[in-house]
């Protein structure tokens, strides 16, 4: 199993960060995924990687985080993303955390964990730049 997990200092509302995270079908848009399409419990991302377009279908789940889902059907043979937010005196620290096993069937040399992993971080961090924002109240 590989890990990706990255942690921010956010300044400003905690409970519009909380609130942001949310808008699952917007939080997901900004980590820059090219489609997005949520329906209760369901997401569907698809997006370009390198001469890739990968397909994830997630669910969303019940656990210790402010929002965690899992991989339904992808390229993983499984996945799990947690995002914790934990309020502090000026905010908000988020730490997000995704693990994950590359199934090398369907990923082959086009995509090794490497790859997955610096991918996953861009796609983190856009998405924590965002939350930056609404904290700050910018428009997102």
């Amino acid at each position: 199993m590989q890990t990706v997990s990255v942690e921010r200092d956010l300044d400003g509302d905690a409970d519009a960060v909380r609130d942001a995270m949310a808008d699952v079908e917007a939080f997901m848009l900004a980590a820059g995924f090219d489609v997005v399409t949520v329906e209760d419990d369901a997401i569907h991302l698809e997006n370009r990687v390198g001469i890739a377009t990968l397909q994830l279908d997630l669910r969303i789940v019940d656990g210790d985080g402010d929002l965690e889902y899992v991989q339904e059907d992808g390229i993983f043979r499984e996945m799990r993303t947690s995002y914790h937010l934990e309020p502090t005196p000026n905010g908000a620290t988020i730490t997000a955390t995704t693990d994950f096993a590359v199934d090398v069937s369907l990923v082959g040399e086009l995509l090794d964990a490497t790859v997955i992993k610096r991918q996953r971080r861009k796609e983190l961090n856009a998405q924590f730049d965002y939350l930056e924002r609404v904290a700050a109240g910018e428009p997102a």
